[in-house]
């Protein structure tokens, strides 16, 4: 039986490792734990030992665990996967954060249904920086027009960009042109300083080009009985 305490306890031990060979603060590295598929119970127990930062793939599937989890009110729900524009009130009403924005439509509808009382919703553009048909994400030379539109939505806050690198390349170019783009975007708008890429297989290249969010799934909650889809660690 996977313990999610001691590996969790492990993955952020490995992260500060790689945080002081990389000479970086762990104070700028935020750890996502990618609990999508996995039961509410799975949630309480990486609570239980200090995680409060949680991301779901699916919107119906974030709306029940943040409903089973309600007492639970300083948990931080990030949406990291594909969003149909059908599904967007779901996500607006529950999450802090969406790292998949690839259309000003699903920005535009976020913001409209995003109540005022829950402040704004932070958000990060999806690029598809190695160009894959079968995953979600704009081409990077349209980041700042969509960036642009983003910025002007009074109840989204642009926090900066989002990446899943084709799996299996083991070169950083990637990694380093995602860094590039964030860097680029920051000269436009200087709080979008957030790099969410790194998952379970790759998160330390990620960090060493960048990185500020790493999502982590697999490592901390064990191994899915299903074929992964795009967005998925």
């Amino acid at each position: 039986m996977n313990n999610i305490a001691e590996q969790l306890r492990l993955a952020y031990q490995n992260l500060t490792q790689k945080c002081q060979q990389f000479k970086l603060s762990n104070n700028n590295v935020q750890l996502i734990a990618v609990s999508k598929t996995k039961p509410a119970t799975d949630i309480l127990s990486a609570y239980a030992a200090g995680q409060r930062k949680f991301a779901e793939n699916y919107p119906q599937e974030l709306v029940e665990k943040q409903l089973l989890l309600a007492d639970k009110t300083d948990i931080e729900w990030h949406f990291i996967g594909p969003l149909q524009s059908n599904k967007t009130n779901l996500v607006a009403q529950s999450a802090q954060w969406v790292h998949s924005i690839d259309r000003f439509k699903i920005a535009k509808r976020l913001a409209q249904q995003r109540p005022v009382a829950l402040g704004k919703l932070k958000v990060l553009i999806q690029i598809n920086i190695s160009q894959e048909a079968s995953k979600a994400g704009i081409a990077p030379q349209m980041m700042l027009e969509l960036a642009g539109q983003i910025a002007a939505l009074p109840q989204l806050a642009l926090k900066g960009l989002m990446a899943i690198p084709a799996a299996g390349i083991n070169d950083e170019s990637s990694f380093k042109a995602m860094q590039q783009l964030s860097l680029q975007l920051q000269q436009h708008y200087p709080d979008a300083t957030e790099l969410s890429m790194g998952m379970s297989n790759d998160w330390p290249l990620a960090l060493k080009n960048g990185a500020t969010m790493i999502r982590l799934g697999t490592v901390i909650f064990g191994e899915r009985a299903y074929n992964k889809g795009p967005n998925e660690e």
